[in-house]
């Protein structure tokens, strides 16, 4: 894969334009790679969409870490 091609894909993952089941068919082998290309251009991971059946559950997980940092002020 060309570096600029990677870099576009990268991109496109760190936006959520694309998946990591895209990465994978597009030729990244595994997610150590992934997180890599995004250190190296300053990028962060997607944030997962806020649906589906695991929507209330993220929330609850949500609420207690923000209790858990607030007890620590």
């Amino acid at each position: 894969m060309i570096e600029n091609e990677k870099e576009k894909l990268i991109r496109g993952y760190a936006a959520g334009e694309i998946t990591w089941h895209e990465l994978r068919e597009r030729g990244f082998d595994d997610y150590v790679q992934v997180l890599g290309a995004l250190g190296e251009l300053g990028l962060r991971p997607p944030i997962a969409r806020m649906e589906g059946p695991n929507v209330e559950a993220r929330r609850r997980g949500r609420a207690m870490l923000r209790a858990a940092l607030q007890a620590t002020k």
